[in-house]
């Protein structure tokens, strides 16, 4: 039986499909099918305007983001994505707090679909640090099918590491 490293909190039913997927060698078609293209945010300016342009759309009243960047060193085995980091200096006499968010490099060639989803996920923490029930509902309402959506990009993962030979 083939592990699912990415799809392990989901149902066994769930996982045996993906397994039958792998069997036929139908993972890679399923995944081209529903995800053709790749987006074109290339660079980390084109990153920062295009969460910000989220940001604004969502979270107007939310704490600023000083930061955006892909991150070729996030480590996916961890679940690590994205990150959402407040890093606190002192500057004078005053402690100012600057906003992170780091998205994993892998994702410069990733669909557009999953490069919105991270980015609805890293925006969440903006208000909701935990992953609870707000927190994915405040996902589901920036992005309707955000549930969909993270399950097809664990299934791009299980598929790219299948490639690499990584599984």
């Amino acid at each position: 039986m083939t592990p699912l490293k990415y799809l392990a909190a989901y149902p066994a039913h769930l996982q045996e499909q993906v397994r039958q997927l792998i069997a036929r060698e139908r993972l890679g078609d399923y995944l081209s099918q529903r995800y053709p293209a790749r987006h074109p945010v290339q660079s980390d300016r084109a990153l920062y305007a295009y969460v910000m342009e989220r940001k604004q759309q969502y979270l107007r009243n939310a704490p600023g983001i000083d930061k955006v960047l892909y991150d070729s060193k996030l480590d996916v085995l961890r679940n690590a994505l994205g990150l959402h980091t407040a890093i606190s200096r002192v500057q004078g006499s005053k402690l100012k707090a600057k906003k992170e968010v780091r998205i994993a490099g892998l994702f410069r060639d990733a669909a557009p679909e999953f490069l919105e989803m991270i980015v609805v996920h890293e925006l969440a923490h903006l208000r909701e640090a935990e992953h609870n029930k707000a927190f994915y509902q405040l996902c589901e309402h920036m992005l309707p099918g955000y549930q969909q959506r993270e399950f097809d990009l664990r299934l791009y993962l299980t598929w790219r590491d299948m490639q690499t030979g990584v599984v």
